[in-house]
């Protein structure tokens, strides 16, 4: 093989490396064996990262088994669940490019043969896969998967996005807050990024379509063996790659591009193509809104649909999506298996046709998401229509414009809102916000307060992938810095 790490301990003039490398435990016969770095986004406040130790140890035995050298160094991660509807909302995107900044320092500085890498959740998923594009070193993604439903009394299916609307209807008088307080306590059960195809999972998801994971990886959920299983094959697999030379940029081509964005659309899931750049690839508004007309809604997964992502796994999980979706798309593309995906989904079957509907009978004939301009946003909008009540597809209104989130908010909560209006927040873009922060509290108490039918939403701002309702957000315009009219 050929080996990075060598540079950093082979010839005379190597001794004082040598010397560091026995310091932190190699003999002598370890020298020479791929050295891989196992970059571990565990943490202890992130409910989607507090399980990421015990699956590192299991990367770290199938390294070790392959005959490798595996070293495990961190990453930061932060909640959008905890940073939402606040200040801190400004800091989850930035904290994209420090994630793949810091990764690209660790392992350039240290030489790092190869990678495995554990990661969940909106942000961190993407930038571990921008990193591992900007390497090119051999690199297997293992997401952390999602956490299970949440139950309390005859609820079922509840996830984060229940209890955000739930503070609509306990405003209403439909819930009391006593009720409120008890499903806080069992809504979110344990481990996991939130269990509907908002970011963190439409991420996991596409990561295996484009082909970064093994087979099955995106909907494995995070407390169930299955990952463990996965977590430990992605160890054994990472040495036979470093032997291939098999590296993402031979995997994250523009056919497996199309092909996971195709995927995304298909299960009513979100983007966030930061890594379209980090690959060289041109990936414009146009051609998302082209894929995503063209391909069917099939899965029926909250906030899109009535399931979560346990359903979707028990259904067959992203193999059986992209059998369904094969007379579509392209998947005779290389994937970290050293196979193609033809091979990988060759066995794989649907097991239950009211999670993935078939292409003949799709959940929505509609795209997924759909691409806008006009006069408010000449370089773009984008709203997830599958999400959208059907007597809101057309709807015109006062505006009521509000200069930041927060008094979006307070304007709901303080029943400043009326039928027919259209909620515009402005100065939340990139620049405005700054961080483009998501929307998603603003979104989600409109929807508990039962005016997804009535009242809609306009904003520079962007939104969450669990976002449902008339919502149109990432309103751009270039020579304006994406501030919105104050009237529609």
């Amino acid at each position: 093989m050929s080996l990075r790490s060598k540079e950093l301990h082979t010839g005379l003039q190597r001794a004082g490396h040598r010397a560091l490398f026995h310091a932190i435990g190699f003999t002598r016969e370890d020298f020479g064996k791929p050295i891989v770095a196992v970059v571990n986004s565990w943490n202890e406040i992130v409910p989607g990262h507090i399980h990421l130790r015990g699956l590192a140890e299991a990367v770290k035995g199938g390294v070790r088994e392959s005959g490798g050298i595996p070293l495990e160094f961190n990453t930061i991660a932060t909640c959008d669940g905890l940073c939402q509807g606040q200040f801190s909302m400004r800091y989850p995107l930035p904290s994209r490019e420090l994630i793949a900044d810091s990764i690209e320092l660790m392992v350039e500085g240290h030489r790092f043969d190869a990678m495995v890498m554990l990661c969940s959740c909106d942000k961190i998923i993407p930038a571990h896969h921008m990193a591992a594009i900007r390497l090119n070193i051999p690199a297997i993604l293992v997401t952390g998967g999602p956490m299970y439903p949440g139950k309390y009394r005859d609820m079922e299916g509840l996830t984060i996005t229940s209890i955000r609307e739930f503070v609509g209807r306990t405003k209403k008088g439909k819930m009391t807050a006593e009720e409120l307080a008890e499903i806080e306590q069992c809504a979110l059960p344990g481990a996991g990024s939130c269990a509907m195809m908002g970011t963190a999972n439409t991420m996991s998801c596409f990561v295996e379509a484009i082909g970064m994971t093994l087979s099955g990886c995106g909907t494995a959920h995070a407390l169930n063996a299955k990952k463990i299983r996965i977590a430990r094959q992605s160890g054994l697999r990472i040495v036979p790659m470093i032997k291939e030379n098999l590296t993402p940029q031979k995997i994250i081509t523009e056919t497996a591009l199309t092909n996971a964005t195709a995927a995304a659309m298909a299960i009513g899931g979100s983007t966030n193509m930061a890594i379209t750049h980090e690959a060289g690839l041109k990936f414009e508004l146009e051609k998302l809104d082209r894929i995503s007309a063209e391909t069917s809604h099939i899965c029926n997964i909250v906030p899109s649909g009535k399931h979560t992502l346990l359903g979707l796994e028990e259904a067959g999980g992203m193999p059986a999506v992209l059998k369904e979706l094969a007379v579509k798309i392209d998947l005779d593309v290389l994937t970290v298996t050293g196979r193609k995906m033809s091979d990988n989904v060759e066995s794989a079957q649907v097991l239950d046709r009211e999670v993935v509907r078939p292409l003949t009978d799709p959940l929505n004939k509609q795209e997924s998401l759909a691409v806008l301009w006009g006069n408010l946003a000449p370089d773009g909008a984008v709203v997830k229509q599958t999400g959208v009540h059907a007597k809101m597809m057309t709807h015109r209104g006062p505006a009521r414009p509000f200069a930041t989130m927060e008094l979006a908010v307070e304007a709901l909560m303080n029943d400043q809102i009326s039928d027919g209006d259209v909620m515009v927040i402005r100065y939340e873009g990139p620049k405005g916000g700054p961080g483009m922060r998501e929307m998603h509290m603003v979104t989600s108490i409109l929807m508990g307060l039962g005016l997804g039918d009535k009242v809609a939403l306009v904003t520079d701002g962007r939104f969450s992938g669990s976002t449902r309702g008339p919502c149109v957000g990432h309103v751009s315009c270039v020579e304006q810095g994406a501030i919105l009219a104050d009237e529609l």
